[in-house]
C-alpha cells in the first residue's frame, strides 16, 4: 500500500490529507474494511454475550459468524444502503448474506449506536495506540508538542499537568 493509501480502495482512508500525511497503518485503521470487519466483530460479541445469557443462539452460527468476519461484499452492502438508506443495516444484510444460518441473530437487540460508537471508540484507541509511541519518542517534549496546535495552552495550568 502506498503512502497514505489507494484512494479506491477499501483497505485504506480516502482523503487528500490522508494521502499526504498518513502513514499507510493509519489509514488502514480509518478504512472501510476496518470499520465494517469491527462491525462484524461487535456483532460476533454479542452474540456470543447473549448466548451466554442463555438466548437460543446455536455455536454452529457464531462459528458462521466467526468465519466471515473478513468476507464482506463491498458492492453487496453499497446497494443495500442504497434500497434501504442505512448503513447498518445494509451491512446486517451484506453480513447475513454470507452466514444464513446466523442471519436472523446478527445485530439482535442492538442498536445502530451500539456498532457505530462502540467502532469510534476502538478506531480512536487503536489510532492512538499508533500514534503515542511515535510521538513519545520523537525529539520533542509535551509542551512542544501541545503547543503545536494551541498555542493558548502554553503556560496554562491544564498543559502543568501533562506527563513529561
Amino acid at each position: 500500500m502506498a503512502a497514505g493509501g489507494d484512494h479506491g480502495s477499501p483497505d485504506s482512508y480516502r482523503s487528500p490529507l490522508a494521502s499526504r500525511y498518513a502513514s499507510p497503518e493509519m489509514c488502514f485503521v480509518f478504512s472501510d474494511r476496518y470499520k465494517f470487519r469491527t462491525w462484524r466483530q461487535l456483532w460476533l460479541w454479542l452474540a456470543e454475550a447473549e448466548q451466554t445469557l442463555g438466548l437460543p443462539i446455536t455455536d454452529e452460527q457464531i462459528q458462521e459468524m466467526k468465519s466471515n468476519l473478513e468476507n464482506i461484499d463491498f458492492k453487496m452492502a453499497a446497494e443495500e444502503e442504497k434500497r434501504l438508506r442505512h448503513d447498518v443495516m445494509a451491512h446486517v444484510h451484506t453480513f447475513g448474506h454470507c452466514c444464513p444460518k446466523a442471519a436472523g441473530i446478527i445485530h439482535l437487540g442492538a442498536t445502530s449506536c451500539y456498532v457505530g460508537d462502540n467502532t469510534d471508540l476502538i478506531i480512536l484507541r487503536n489510532a492512538l495506540d499508533l500514534l503515542l509511541p511515535k510521538a513519545c519518542t520523537a525529539d520533542h517534549s509535551w509542551e512542544t508538542l501541545l503547543s503545536l496546535d494551541s498555542g493558548s495552552l502554553h503556560g496554562s495550568p491544564e498543559l502543568e499537568a501533562c506527563p513529561r
